[in-house]
């Protein structure tokens, strides 16, 4: 059969088995039939809480925080129709913050291909600086006596809204929600104590799961001290149609959010496979290595103990190059001894969590990667390159023999599959 893969900006198409290949991708949800009203309704009658208008007072300072490029939130559509709802708001009090959490700023080219070149242009747009302390404020401490550090434009701001989408995600159980503050807009220190090794390796901080969860509990916690903030979610289906609006109070309209796209994402089956193909959902999520992980998280759920797992990630940004993860891979001879250090008390890395995350993959699996990456930048992660994913199935499957099964998640991390 042939498969369409998730991959960039298209699709990769693969050739498998019939017989021997199972698809697992998440149930379709038609798009609404006209996304601007369904938002501007939901800004109007939202959940539990009092319609976004009410909120503002004349003279009030407003802050918008909105998800970076790598994250697939239609900002070039929510945005204008947000700041639409708002006209009556002068401009020069609205400010737009890029949630960065701990990634690359974006360029201004960047920001007017997010939220379009009109509103890159009328508004007050800027990154966030995770690593700035002129640009934080302290809210108490982390549950491991961290400070807990947010933006000061948001801290400061009298009216806090917060966008995004909401998808399943690998260790905080979904994104969007309380995740837009915290570590949306949260300081590096703050970030590395909450992703710390401890709550990375608690089974609870995983797909689907947010009550218990450590992560996600702590971030709920610390984006609330900072005050009420209006939330306007979205959901999407594979082809980036909005088919849900979830707007309101913080944590509410998130609930609801939630459990919208847990009926679509979570996807039952039988046993493991010893074959599973992922993908990381295409771009942006794909841009590169680190937000990989993600893709081959999901794919982890359902592979057999010493199974080979093939992850489909263009990573047309590399690892990044340099960056705090890549050094961290490039530090150590093996995955065994990335988890070695990371259990050495004392020992702390920015960007260690998809290491963390990623060595643990390992330690269940082979996993190959098809990119656009070069050879030898595979290797220095620890990964096995890929040219050819049908070839290297077809391999695998004549070394296990004819009761060998493959799994395959075209749309990667937007599929949560589990063992029944």
């Amino acid at each position: 059969m042939k498969v369409k893969l998730a991959y960039g900006q298209g699709h990769l198409s693969v050739d498998l088995p019939d017989e021997q290949t199972t698809i697992i991708e998440p149930s379709h949800t038609p798009g609404l039939a006209d996304e601007r009203t369904s938002v501007l309704r939901a800004l109007a009658q939202p959940t539990g809480a009092a319609p976004l208008r009410t909120w503002i007072k004349p003279n009030d300072r407003v802050c918008i925080g909105f998800t970076d490029i790598t994250r697939a939130t239609p900002n070039d559509r929510i945005i204008p129709w947000l700041l639409e709802h708002l006209s009556d708001v002068p401009r020069e009090q609205i400010t737009l913050l890029n949630s960065l959490g701990t990634h690359r700023p974006n360029t201004r080219a960047e920001l007017e291909k997010l939220l379009t070149p009109q509103v890159v242009r009328d508004y007050r747009v800027i990154n966030h600086e995770p690593e700035n302390p002129a640009e934080l404020v302290q809210f108490g401490v982390t549950r491991d006596g961290t400070p807990a550090l947010i933006n000061r434009h948001l801290a400061e701001a009298d009216v806090r809204i917060i966008t995004g989408f909401i998808e399943p995600h690998f260790f905080a159980g979904f994104s969007g929600g309380p995740k837009g503050i915290m570590p949306g807009l949260a300081g590096l220190q703050t970030v590395m104590s909450n992703h710390g090794a401890k709550n990375i390796g608690d089974p609870k901080s995983a797909f689907g799961i947010t009550i218990g969860n450590p992560i996600w509990e702590e971030m709920r916690d610390i984006a609330l001290r900072v005050g009420p903030s209006f939330l306007l979610n979205v959901t999407l289906n594979e082809q980036r149609q909005i088919t849900g609006v979830f707007a309101g109070d913080l944590i509410e309209a998130h609930k609801v959010g939630i459990e919208f796209v847990r009926r679509s994402a979570m996807q039952r089956v039988k046993a493991p496979f010893e074959i599973v193909v992922t993908t990381n959902s295409g771009y942006p999520l794909d841009l590169n290595l680190y937000q990989g992980v993600k893709g081959m998280s999901a794919g982890a759920r359902i592979i057999q103990e010493g199974g080979t797992l093939i992850l489909a990630c263009e990573c047309r940004e590399g690892v990044p190059a340099n960056s705090p993860l890549d050094q961290l891979l490039r530090s150590a001879s093996s995955p065994e001894e990335i988890l070695a250090m990371l259990s050495t008390p004392g020992f702390v890395r920015p960007e260690q969590w998809q290491a963390q995350i990623q060595a643990l993959i390992q330690r269940k699996a082979q996993v190959l990667v098809y990119s656009s990456l070069p050879d030898e930048i595979v290797r220095a992660a620890h990964l096995t390159p890929c040219h050819d994913i049908s070839a290297a199935v077809q391999e695998r499957l004549q070394q296990l023999g004819p009761t060998a099964r493959v799994a395959v998640l075209p749309q990667g991390p937007l599929t949560i599959p589990y063992l029944s």
